[in-house]
């Protein structure tokens, strides 16, 4: 079988052999647990959760304490409901570009859910953002792939609510561009570590007044000192980390940060595939040109047929909904192909994946 092409970077990123090598070699060589024991080692893992943190808080532009070490975003997303307990009358608003764990956390919530008006291009309408008790925002769609304008989102949300909650998905927009959480100024913010390349399990969330939420989980850890049934918790972040930290996935991301900010995906390659499959007429291209992944349909083709043939090929793409149903609704389609690339992937890559597509479509 030929090599595979891997063309679903934005479902989860390849990890580079240094990722690879480093979490090999904590399992191997100075696996610990953090924050249990006084030995070398394990003062070794406190140094490396903290370095980490570090690294994290620098990429993002946050405080080290504010910086909470989590699930995934899912998980952070999840965590953020738990913490702010909303009721039925918590206005939330959300957009129709969310991915599920934006919006589907406050549903379950039961809260009152408004929903952004979007552009003719799709984009939050800042013009039109509404009232609200606490706002989710998509930072990048997963099917369009088009930045948004965080920080004027925000802006005009408290223009219509001073005290408005502000919360970023940046899991799609962490991989293209450069967080900066005091210029957004959002309250939360969450990314999964392996959209990166880091590896899976581990999500990155950022609080902005930690000091003033109270933990959603309790355990070890959390806890300064525990005096019968009363808790005195401990400073943050570790207030907001009961349990054992995802160790192994935190020795690997520092590296991934690392690679991420000096090389980030080709996005030329998007144009070229862009370009060549807009030639076709079989395919309707719903993203941008200058959109970071390709996002289209094939008239005629289910595409979970689709993705059955070119992934017989050798081509590894998504296809389906992408967890983001409500855009799908208001492009008209039952689902889409999705196509993004990574900086590991070659013009010989794509260009060989564009001969498969055409040679299945025409």
């Amino acid at each position: 079988m030929n090599k595979i092409i891997y063309l679903d970077a934005a479902a989860s990123y390849q990890k580079s052999n240094a990722i690879i090598d480093a979490e090999a070699d904590f399992l191997r060589n100075r696996y610990a647990n953090a924050g249990r024991g006084i030995c070398g080692r394990a003062a070794a893992v406190d140094d490396m959760v903290t370095t980490t943190r570090q690294k994290v808080a620098k990429f993002i532009n946050a405080d080290v304490h504010q910086v909470v070490f989590t699930a995934g975003a899912t998980d952070g997303l999840n965590r953020i409901v738990s913490m702010l307990k909303p009721n039925a009358n918590t206005v939330v608003a959300v957009s129709d570009i969310d991915h599920h764990s934006a919006r589907l956390p406050w549903v379950g919530a039961g809260t009152r859910i408004a929903v952004c008006d979007l552009y003719n291009n799709f984009n939050i309408d800042v013009s039109r953002v509404p009232y609200a008790d606490i706002m989710v925002i998509t930072a990048m769609s997963n099917v369009l792939g088009v930045a948004q304008d965080v920080a004027a989102i925000i802006k005009a949300a408290r223009n219509k609510n001073p005290n408005v909650i502000t919360i970023v998905d940046a899991a799609q927009f962490v991989v293209h561009d450069e967080i900066d959480v005091k210029k957004w100024d959002c309250d939360f913010m969450v990314f999964s570590a392996h959209k990166i390349g880091a590896d899976t399990g581990l999500g990155i969330l950022y609080i902005k007044n930690p000091d003033l939420i109270l933990p959603d989980k309790f355990g070890g850890g959390m806890v300064a000192r525990v005096a019968g049934n009363k808790m005195i918790l401990n400073i943050a972040p570790e207030r907001f980390e009961a349990g054992t930290l995802p160790l192994t996935q935190i020795a690997g991301l520092g590296i991934a940060i690392d690679e991420i900010k000096h090389n980030r995906p080709n996005l030329d390659l998007i144009k070229y595939m862009y370009d060549e499959l807009s030639q076709i007429p079989r395919i309707r291209i719903l993203s941008a040109r200058t959109a970071t992944i390709l996002t289209f349909v094939v008239d005629g083709m289910h595409v979970l047929d689709f993705g059955a043939m070119v992934g017989a090929r050798g081509v590894c793409l998504r296809v389906g909904t992408m967890c983001a149903s409500w855009i799908h609704e208001r492009l008209g389609v039952d689902g889409s192909v999705r196509i993004s690339v990574g900086a590991y992937n070659t013009t010989d890559e794509v260009a060989t994946a564009v001969q498969i597509i055409k040679g299945i479509v025409k």
